[in-house]
Order: structure tokens, then sequence, then C-alpha cells
């Protein structure tokens, strides 16, 4: 016997994610007087954060970079706010625009209907009908695993980013971290902090910065630089500063791209590392520098120059994906390819018969606030002209 899935009219846009960039979009969205509804596929708002980071992830850019619109952070806040404290600031978000997710609504299909002229939203719960959709369930919605000879032969454990914790369980252990982006960096230093012996693989090419220059969040001082000078010389000075700093990465086992950090960003959404003193602990030889792993053996990896050694556990840290083309059934607006809008930012924001992105910016925190404003300025002189016209006819 099945069960008869109701069919809900919603007259406001329906949001679908409860991450920072679904509350940021309902927050704007009530600052113009307008109501939402955010379907959120877990139990909790903001659940990456929440469930699947480590302890000692901070904020990577300063505070004022990565607040949501029409909330500062507390100003007792750290430059650099930890996890636990951005999870606070996005309770006290949620508390303070009275937004209230539907939680444990997983959506399955979301698809227009040309002859309704509304979209239809299946979750496992009910149907939404509606007239705007918000698509804000992010650039980070599902682990990336990789397919790699072997993987499944190795006797050790093989663990997920999303899944870490903190380097207490492999004290004395051999790891090998899988991906040197700011996750794979930072973890590594903090398996090296619990007495962990651990390698990390370096297969491509990757711009390391300083966190600062001068005293000053370097993110912070490329924005203002670039307010005066070209991009080109804007990554020359970065990549001065970083040899100063840094000193030359290259006898470390690490190669720069030939574009420069920001100029790579815009164009590949590639973000620079940001060093937090892991390299201090590689120039010292506690944290081994090793290349792109082959395959995987019962006890351990061979790397693509033929060396072979033994490891008690991998840390996975190849990043997340979209998985927007799984359930969002249009691909006009939205690439099948990538789960990302056609459009570059900062053109990506709407798409057509009432279907916007929140999120997808390649921009952090920042850009997802830019779009979510975007976004309730539209939707809003819509909702007034349609009501101007209802009331008009009546």
């Amino acid at each position: 016997m099945t069960t008869e899935i109701k069919r809900v009219w919603v007259s406001q846009p329906v949001i679908i994610g409860g991450g920072p960039s679904g509350l940021a979009v309902a927050a704007c969205l009530k600052k113009k007087g307008l109501p939402s509804l955010i379907l959120e596929r877990e139990n909790c708002a903001a659940s990456l954060w929440r469930n699947r980071t480590y302890d000692r992830l901070r904020l990577h850019l300063p505070k004022n970079f990565c607040q949501l619109p029409y909330m500062e952070f507390p100003p007792d806040f750290p430059s650099y706010p930890t996890k636990e404290q951005y999870i606070e600031y996005l309770d006290a978000y949620v508390k303070h625009f009275s937004i209230e997710p539907i939680y444990e609504e997983h959506v399955q299909i979301a698809e227009y209907d040309s002859a309704m002229g509304f979209w239809l939203v299946k979750t496992n719960n009910a149907e939404f009908v509606c007239r705007w959709l918000i698509v804000a369930t992010g650039e980070n919605a599902d682990p990336v695993i990789p397919e790699i000879d072997g993987i499944s032969d190795f006797h050790g454990q093989v663990l997920h980013t999303s899944l870490y914790k903190n380097g207490d369980e492999f004290e004395g252990d051999k790891v090998l971290v899988l991906g040197c982006g700011n996750s794979g960096m930072e973890i590594s230093l903090d398996l090296c902090n619990c007495g962990a012996q651990v390698s990390i693989v370096v297969r491509d090419t990757l711009h390391i910065l300083p966190r600062d220059i001068l005293g000053r969040s370097t993110f912070g001082v490329s924005m203002c630089l670039l307010k005066w000078f070209p991009i080109w010389l804007v990554d020359q000075f970065l990549l001065f500063c970083s040899r100063l700093i840094l000193q030359d990465v290259r006898q470390l086992g690490f190669k720069r791209p030939e574009l420069g950090p920001l100029e790579l960003k815009i164009r590949t959404g590639k973000t620079p590392v940001l060093d937090v003193g892991t390299l201090a602990k590689i120039r010292t030889g506690q944290i081994k520098v090793v290349p792109g792993v082959k395959r995987f053996t019962n006890r351990g990896v061979e790397f693509v120059d033929g060396r072979v050694d033994e490891f008690d556990s991998v840390i996975l840290a190849t990043g997340y994906r979209t998985n927007v083309p799984s359930w969002l059934k249009e691909d006009e607006f939205f690439s099948k390819d990538d789960g990302y809008p056609r459009k570059p930012f900062p053109n990506g924001w709407k798409g057509k018969n009432g279907l916007y992105s929140v999120g997808f910016t390649k921009k952090g925190l920042l850009g997802a606030s830019i779009d979510a404003q975007r976004v309730a300025e539209d939707i809003s002189q819509q909702w007034k002209s349609e009501t101007k016209h209802f009331h008009l006819r009546v």
C-alpha cells in the first residue's frame, strides 16, 4: 500500500537549503516584508558547519567578509571566529529574523510545470507548489569521494574530511592526507600536533599565501588594492609578500600555477591556500610532502614516482560538490555538468520562471550575501507589482 503524497500550495518563495545562503536570502526577504519557506534535508540549520567540519576550524577570512546581511558579528569575536563562534552567530541570526525552516524535507525532484506556471517541488514528505524557487544548497552539498585503484582493498581507515573531527584518535599513527587545499593543509597540521606521522599528497600546482600581511588579512589587503590597481599587479604584490614571509615554497615540494592567485580564483574558482602554520611543520620534516597516489595496496599506497609506503589511515581532503543536477530538472540556468549557474558571478543569480540561485558564486559567504540581496530585491518588486495588479482588478 502506497502513501499518497500531499500537495501543499505555498504563496511565498521556497528556499532549498538551510545553510548560510538559505538563511541569508530568507533574512533579506523578511527585510522586504516578504515571508519565505526553507526546506532543509537535515534536522538543523547550517548542518555542514554543525556536523561536517573539524573541531579546530576557523573562518579563513576575517569576520567582516563573512557576516550575513543586516547582522554583524559580536564585537568581542576575534578577527577569525572559531567554528563554535560561527555556529553561535548563525543561531543568533535565525533567532533574530525568526527564520523557521522545515527540517528533514529532502528534495527529490524540482521542476517547472509550464501548463500551471508554477514550480513543483517533491520531497520525501510532500509536494510543494510555488511561484518562486530559490536554490541555496550551495557548492559544498555532497563530499567528493575519488575512485582510486585498490582503495577498497586498503585495510586501514579511510575517512573523508566531512567525518574528521580531530587528531586525538590518530596519535602515533601514520596518516596520509589526500588533498592539499585549505582543509587538507589544516587537518595535516592538526594531526601533526596530536602526535600523528603525517604525509600530505601534493599532486597539482597551488598558491600558498600568508593569512596576514603586515597585521592585516591578505584577503582584505587584496580587496583594498584592487580598487586602485589591475589584478595582475596585485597578484605580483601578493606573490612578492608570499616569498618574503613564507620563503620559497618550491623547495618544500610545491609548484605555483602560471596564473596569479587572484586571477586563478576568478577564472577557475580555485582558492589559494592561506597558511596557518603547516609550512613550518613541513620545513622541520614533521609533515612530509609526497606526490600523487597511483594505487592503494593492502597496507598503504604506491605513489606515481614508484615509491611505496605503508599507512594506518587515509584522510580524503578531496572537497565537496554541488548536488543540484541530481534533483533540479532544469538545464538552461544550471549546468548539468558541474551543477553551477551557467553565467558566472555577478550574473548567475537569476534564471527564468521564478528560478534563482544563492551560494554558487565561488566567492564564499560574501558572494552569497550579495546574491541574497539581489534575489530579495527582485522578488520584492514582482510581489509588489502582482499585489498592485490584484488590487486594481478587485
